[in-house]
């Protein structure tokens, strides 16, 4: 589990008056399947429209927002928490005098967002007065009036509490049986009800759901008192409660054993995996330092990818507007511009606003641009960045990538990360056929802590479970094992990616970024890839 999302979920079961105050009011579950009229939405939107124009705004754009979320948290045989949140409001923003202004009120009623919008037009007018450049905002022409929903098949938010209790106390119960000491599970999930307006002449009607199943399994050597863990292999996803039907799952088996999954998740047989595999972990030899070729899982990889190749091509980032926080990148402008080599030849990687199952999935973003993929490193070169409506003139770009977004109506929406991908190998390659020619190997599955530098340079990652690759097979399961890369030659030494037969997604709800800080949910896809001569250390602690 990524390291952000371990600090945020493992509150979640303390106590329901907690969830409230992160993610909004406390609501009942009926209330989760309301949805506001569309035509009050528009009604409220072009209010603020009016009022920010006649106030002085040379632009305005307001976001509407209901997110709901519903939270069903276990530990064994026991509920510990069943919480329903929603947070409903009006963020306007506006562009006077050259400079951007925000603001935004809870008062669904058209007095209360023209108030919203004169507030933030004199805001506008306050910052202009120190801003040393005027706001360039690249032309988005307005789409009329248009609707948008996630693609899904069954609204998890219509399912029954009880269903999804009996779901994960079953859960618990397998792992339980299968050796577990103990087992947490949840279910959460999200409903974005998104309504965006312009004076470009967009109104942008957009419903996103959203949908996770973490699980952490815990094994215990009674009589040293060890313990290890392993969390569950499923991804969150853009996707509603079809991705628990157990018997479509879309199933993985790696070389070893190992079930993964892709657009389909069958919790109750990766409890029972995940048991047995916390158990081995009991007894697993540790990892000998040294230089080994990996092979990396796409259920591990997404995690390297966002953190090495994601962050550094956010262009704000690339500028240094994110320096006194989240850090900078090394990939600054004049790399791309002299054709910096990334990565081996092997590797492409794109970012995707419109990848059917992935968080990042919308039709538009939050500055109303119509969604798209674009390659940011193409057969290993650096030839793009993330850029939204306020950057695009500084690359020469006279339209925004489309990857604006804000966490809530009351969050101003700026540059965040898209999917973004490691396209599959082009010659057909399973897994099996690339473990034959790694001689001396690590396999790595699942995600695990990690820490990386400032610039996105240097880093290390950790895993779930790790298997010794000896002559072309799979010898043992080993511990403790972490590898260290400096970013570029990580990427270059990747001589080979499975062919999009092995395509899955991994990702997290918890992008963490900007002051007051901000998260976004994001998809991370690949094929499994190898990585040869990579720096490996051993992780184990002494506890004498």
């Amino acid at each position: 589990m990524h390291r952000r999302d371990f600090l945020i979920l493992s509150g979640l079961g303390l106590g329901g008056a907690a969830l409230p105050a992160m993610f909004g009011k406390a609501i009942a579950a009926e209330q989760l399947l309301s949805t506001l009229d569309p035509a009050h939405k528009k009604h409220l939107a072009d209010a603020a429209l009016a009022a920010a124009k006649q106030a002085g705004a040379s632009y305005c754009d307001v976001r509407i927002g209901r997110y709901l979320r519903q939270f069903v948290i276990t530990r064994e045989d026991k509920v510990q928490n069943v919480v329903n949140t929603e947070s409903t409001g009006t963020g306007v923003r506006v562009i006077a005098d050259g400079a951007w202004g925000f603001a935004a009120t809870h008062r669904l009623t058209a007095d209360g967002v023209a108030e919203a919008a004169r507030q933030a037009v004199a805001i506008a007018k306050a910052n202009s007065k120190t801003q040393t450049a005027q706001v360039q905002l690249a032309a988005t022409p307005g789409v009329g009036e248009v609707s948008w929903r996630t693609p899904i098949k069954k609204n998890a938010m219509e399912v029954p509490i009880k269903d999804k209790v009996e779901l994960l106390l079953s859960v618990n119960a397998a792992a339980q049986n299968a050796g577990a000491d103990f087992v947490n599970s949840m279910l959460f999930l999200v409903n974005e009800q998104k309504y965006f307006a312009s004076t470009d002449g967009s109104y942008i009607d957009q419903d996103v759901h959203r949908i996770w199943t973490p699980m952490t399994v815990t094994a215990i050597d009674k009589d040293s008192g060890k313990f290890r863990t392993r969390d569950g292999l499923s991804a969150p996803m853009g996707l509603g409660y079809e991705y628990l039907d157990g018997d479509a799952a879309q199933k993985f088996v790696t070389p070893n054993g190992v079930v993964n999954y892709g657009m389909s998740y069958d919790m109750l047989e990766d409890a029972v995996a995940a048991a047995k595999q916390a158990r081995a972990k009991l007894s697993a030899p540790s990892v000998k330092p040294g230089k080994y070729d990996l092979v990396l899982d796409p259920s591990h990889t997404w995690l390297t990818i966002h953190e090495s190749v994601g962050h550094p091509t956010e262009l704000d980032r690339v500028l240094g507007y994110e320096a006194n926080y989240a850090g900078t990148s090394f990939a600054t402008l004049d790399k791309r511009e002299a054709g910096f080599r990334w990565a081996s030849e092997q590797v492409t990687i794109v970012a995707d606003k419109t990848q059917p199952g992935s968080l990042g999935y919308v039709g538009y973003d939050d500055e109303g641009v119509k969604t798209k993929q674009w390659d940011l490193i193409k057969d290993g070169i650096l030839v793009d960045y993330q850029t939204i409506r306020d950057q695009a003139h500084i690359l020469g770009k006279t339209a925004s990538d489309g990857c604006c977004y804000a966490d809530s109506w009351s969050s101003v929406q700026f540059q965040r990360m898209a999917n973004v991908s490691l396209a599959p190998g082009k010659a057909k390659l399973s897994v099996a056929d690339m473990i034959k020619d790694v001689e001396d190997g690590i396999y790595i599955i699942g995600d695990g802590s990690f820490s990386i530098d400032q610039q996105r340079y240097n880093a290390q990652f950790g895993g779930q479970l790790f298997y010794e690759i000896k002559d072309g097979q799979i010898t043992r399961q080993i511990e403790d094992v972490a590898y260290q890369i400096r970013t570029p030659e990580f990427w270059n030494a990747c001589s080979a990616i499975c062919d999009d037969s092995d395509y899955r997604l991994g990702g997290s709800f918890f992008d963490g970024k900007g002051q007051p800080g901000q998260v976004s949910a994001v998809s991370h896809g690949s094929s499994t890839a190898r990585f040869d001569g990579i720096n490996v250390i051993n992780t184990a602690r002494s506890l004498g």
